[in-house]
């Protein structure tokens, strides 16, 4: 415990000072793999080892939701659960199942103030989007109730919705949705309960919905579970005009396992 307690304050050192001297950083602050603080060639990176551990979500995939299959069923295939349950967004991509290094990479991001993560973990979402960051008009993170947001201190989802625009060069705008009722946090409860908990959370100001109509979202977040929340969150950007929306998370959780 005490080491990896090191490791965290180094790799949040060296994050701070990286903009002030890059080679010399380096001397001070060797680059250290992401994920388990081994000595790497990029400080934005994970080491051979770690990359091996990752379940990256590759076809064949559902068309809508994303998730992987067990065998390929043929182009264009889409899963019994979008079938059954239709979502509101366009579809879902997303880099990694939540095991192993992905839930370690999640968890850093978002309970340990490992922000210099967000920068890795962006660059793999704008690959694993399947176009729709290239093709979108805006990147919108999935915003926290301002009494969260207090708390916390920061939005990992805005982390990585920042770090998407900039890789991408496409506007970054988490200024349009708003989470507007304060909820119970979602970890621990069911489907059914995760829906009821968020409906209704999220709304779009009014002098944002202009912009809005006919435009091309990309939806950020760090894990899709259930799709409760991404669900409810698509549902007010569509009823402000939104001609469609993409949610790209970083880790998918599956129900079960494949």
């Amino acid at each position: 415990m005490e080491r990896d307690g090191w490791r965290n304050r180094a790799k949040r050192w060296r994050a701070l000072f990286q903009t002030f001297g890059g080679a010399a950083v380096n001397l001070v602050f060797p680059p250290v793999c992401c994920g388990c603080g081994r000595l790497t060639g990029d400080a934005h990176a994970v080491c051979p080892s770690c990359w091996a551990e990752l379940r990256l979500i590759e076809r064949p995939y559902c068309e809508i939701l994303g998730s992987p299959f067990a065998f390929d069923p043929g182009p264009g295939a889409v899963s019994p659960q979008a079938i059954a349950n239709p979502p509101p967004f366009h579809r879902l991509r997303s880099v990694s199942l939540l095991e192993g290094i992905a839930r370690d990479l999640v968890h850093g991001l978002k309970y340990r103030d490992r922000t210099d993560l967000a920068r890795m973990m962006a660059e793999w979402m704008v690959r694993a989007s399947d176009g729709a960051v290239a093709a979108a008009d805006m990147i919108v993170p999935v915003p926290l109730h301002a009494f969260r947001l207090w708390r916390r201190k920061f939005n990992q989802s805005a982390e990585l919705a920042r770090c998407v625009s900039e890789r991408a060069g496409k506007p970054y705008r988490p200024e349009v949705l708003r989470r507007v009722r304060r909820t119970r946090r979602q970890v621990g409860l069911g489907a059914r309960a995760r829906e009821e908990n968020v409906r209704g959370a999220f709304a779009v100001p009014e002098s944002a919905k202009s912009s809005l109509v006919g435009k091309r979202i990309v939806l950020v977040d760090d894990v899709y579970t259930t799709g409760a929340t991404v669900s409810a969150a698509t549902r007010a950007l569509r009823r402000a005009g939104a001609a469609e929306v993409t949610v790209l998370t970083f880790a998918m959780a599956l129900p079960e396992p494949i």
